[in-house]
């Protein structure tokens, strides 16, 4: 079941998860890995979005960033 949607303070730190689904794998080869790579560094640039950390691993993403819509 979906969480439901957080406040997005202006500055609050998210942690972000993405799981593949039934624990399946989302990242197959390290193609997969920098396909992923360059589509997050596409949007985070177009939202001026901050990135502090993440981690692929092949079956989940683990990110920490910064909100900066507002609330």
């Amino acid at each position: 079941m979906p969480m439901k949607d957080r406040i997005d303070a202006h500055g609050a730190l998210h942690h972000i998860i993405i799981r593949g689904i039934e624990r399946k794998v989302i990242f197959k080869d390290s193609q997969d890995y920098s396909n992923f790579l360059s589509r997050l560094r596409n949007v985070l640039t177009e939202t001026k979005t901050p990135c502090f950390a993440w981690t692929l691993m092949t079956r989940r993403l683990k990110a920490e960033s910064k909100g900066n819509n507002g609330g």
